[in-house]
């Protein structure tokens, strides 16, 4: 029988069909730049830890993070869009028909909407490199207001217009806010407060979600107790969020607030990658009680693009459409897809079936039986549509750490399908995390899949020290492996450390881990692949590759290793060296010699015979053949092959 997978898939053109559509809901990813043009924003300012760079303004360093975005994107997403979106700026459109209806005074849209061009780069490449020069430039081409603010409730409000009029309904659409402003009303007021936080609910009601970037200099902190802590609520799974029951932090996260400009880069790099999704599916609680859930992907590679066919029309280049056709080989014509069936290479093919379209098929004795589209997917599935189910709870130690043995998937409510679904989630979450339970669900999470037990497993939500989330509360669901997934190690015991040993390790990897939020992996890409990316975005903006400029952010800073632990690195060394283990050298046990395949077969040697080759034949070989024979196997080599021709002269 042939192996389960060569039969038991359909094609990749059927894939897509398979798939839940929502997956698909946010293929694409759309950003915003909303960038302050504020007087304060256009102030030249030098470098501290650099004096010899030119001095820049905080406008022209976010538009320079902003198309550094856009470059990226133009290789890792080209089909998701981006636009730039200015306020607090005396610039006047001289065409209307290129601002979005209704747009405040103080505002406007530098780059509408729209799919990624290398035009668009280059027009804000050749506006910075003329405020290199000229540090008025900016402020002749992108007046600030004097005098007067843009309200926020506004800004917000014209960000949401911006996406309604160029963004796909299906995108996710992300506002990345870049200010040093700390207090942007000059008018005192709670209304404006109000206004501004009821734009903002009223803006990620239509699924957009706000990134801000607040830039803070030696000179002016930025205080985001001044306005923006009542405006930014942090997101929690509160039961009721009301607009009086307000939380009182003092500060925001650290992660948006920008402490020198160059971060700004950095920064945006980590939030460009958009949270997408990979499936929402129904949560069946218990029976009548269903609510909606959205699946995350906490871990997932990032590979190089997929290559494309190109036709060249002579005067330009033009991709290349793939298309499936299945062909009768007997009659050369195309055939539907529908009438495509799936079989198991069992013996001999039998005659083709005359009606496969029956639901029923006999299939003769002899004959191998065949199986449409729809039967493989009810056979993977076992006729189970996209959902989880809760089968019941256990304690959180039965759930072993080898347990873990494929990528966990993190989900969170979803209103939007089911109304209540975060209250219910959040009750459901901390009765299980008061109780110190673990759920055990069934769930198929895409079509084309199939069913698996997954452990739920709850986390709590986690606050920092100013109230924000740190961590989102949760469930990971965790698949379970099946009994013959997981074998039994072979358990061997060594050395163990003395204490003095771990001390002296522990001293130099204190000094060496990292502190506060630890290893961010969004900071440190892949270098093969952002080689590669490096490499295509010069051909793509026709500029030279120069290798020697690329920087792979993953090398360890030997220097400030050495410098921080060198010497206590050396002293663990030294103890390591002088201790009793150092000296034992394992012994691998010798194997067992395999012995070599002495059997020929009768023909090959009478072949041999008939040819004048029994020379080539080893020793071994002849004596299993004469042995099998009942012929003496004593004497050299030429013995022996006298003896073989003897007995095929006599047979």
């Amino acid at each position: 029988m042939a192996p389960y997978d060569d039969w038991n898939k359909v094609e990749e053109d059927d894939e897509e069909e398979l798939q839940d559509m929502l997956l698909l809901e946010t293929k694409k990813d759309v950003i915003l730049f909303c960038i302050d043009c504020s007087p304060s924003m256009l102030e030249p300012r030098e470098d501290p830890d650099d004096e010899d760079m030119p001095m820049k303004c905080h406008l022209s360093v976010a538009l320079d993070a902003a198309m550094q975005i856009q470059k990226k994107k133009m290789i890792s997403g080209p089909n998701d869009s981006t636009g730039i979106l200015l306020f607090n700026t005396a610039l006047k459109p001289q065409a209307t028909n290129e601002q979005p209806a209704g747009l405040k005074d103080g505002m406007y849209l530098y780059q509408s909407i729209s799919p990624l061009d290398v035009s668009k780069v280059r027009e804000i490449q050749s506006l910075l490199d003329a405020a290199t020069e000229d540090l008025d430039e900016l402020k002749k081409v992108l007046p600030p207001m004097v005098g007067k603010t843009v309200a926020m409730g506004d800004v917000f409000t014209t960000c949401n217009w911006v996406f309604r009029d160029g963004a796909p309904k299906t995108a996710s659409k992300r506002v990345f806010l870049i200010t040093d402003r700390d207090d942007p009303q000059l008018v005192k007021g709670r209304q404006l407060i109000t206004s501004a936080r009821t734009n903002l609910r009223d803006m990620m009601n239509a699924g957009i979600t706000i990134e801000p970037f607040f830039i803070s200099t030696e000179e002016k902190p930025f205080d985001m107790s001044k306005f923006y802590n009542a405006v930014l609520q942090p997101n929690t799974f509160a039961e009721n969020e009301d607009d009086d029951n307000e939380r009182d932090p003092s500060v925001l996260p650290e992660a948006i607030s920008i402490s020198r400009i160059e971060e700004l880069l950095a920064q945006m790099r980590i939030h460009e990658v958009p949270k997408r999704a990979q499936f929402s599916i129904p949560f069946q609680i218990a029976p009548g009680l269903t609510i909606g859930v959205k699946g995350f992907g906490l871990v997932t590679q990032h590979n190089k693009g997929a290559y494309k066919y190109f036709h060249d029309l002579g005067d330009r280049m033009e991709v290349a459409n793939a298309k499936t056709v299945y062909v009768d080989e007997d009659r050369q014509a195309e055939v539907k897809r529908s009438n495509v069936l799936y079989g198991m290479a069992v013996g001999g093919a039998g005659e083709d079936d005359e009606n496969p379209t029956s639901s029923t098929r006999a299939v003769k004795a002899g004959q191998r039986p065949f199986y449409t589209a729809e039967e493989l997917r009810s056979l993977r599935t076992l006729g189970m549509e996209p959902s989880i189910k809760l089968l019941g709870f256990k304690d959180q130690s039965s759930l072993a750490f080898e347990d873990n043995t494929k990528h966990s998937v993190f989900i969170y409510p979803d209103d939007f399908t089911y109304s209540g679904s975060k209250r219910t989630f959040a009750a459901l979450l901390k009765s299980m995390v008061k109780k110190e339970k673990v759920g055990l669900v069934l769930a198929l999470t895409r079509r084309n899949s199939s069913p698996t037990f997954f452990a739920l497993l709850p986390q709590q939500e986690k606050l920092d020290e100013s109230g924000w989330m740190e961590e989102p509360g949760g469930f990971h669901l965790v698949p379970l492996p099946f009994a013959d997934d997981i074998r039994a190690a072979k358990y061997e015991e060594g050395f163990t450390a003395s204490q003095e040993l771990e001390d002296a390790a522990l001293a130099w990897i204190s000094k060496l881990s990292l502190k506060g939020s630890g290893y961010q992996p969004d900071s440190y890409p892949n270098p093969a692949l952002a080689y590669h990316n490096g490499q295509l975005e010069a051909s793509a903006f026709q500029e030279e590759f120069d290798k020697d400029d690329f920087e792979n952010l993953t090398d360890p800073n030997v220097k400030n290793i050495h410098k921080r632990a060198g010497e206590l690195m050396r002293k663990w060394k030294e103890a390591l060296e002088n201790d009793e283990s150092a000296s034992v050298v394992a012994v691998a046990a010798a194997g067992s010699k395999r012995k070599a395949d002495t059997s020929v077969d009768e023909e090959e040697i009478r072949s041999r015979y008939n040819s004048g080759q029994l020379a080539k034949l080893r020793v071994d070989q002849l004596k299993e053949f004469l042995k099998n024979k009942k012929q003496s196997t004593a004497g050299k080599k030429a013995d022996l092959m006298d003896r073989v021709s003897e007995w095929f002269d006599k047979n």
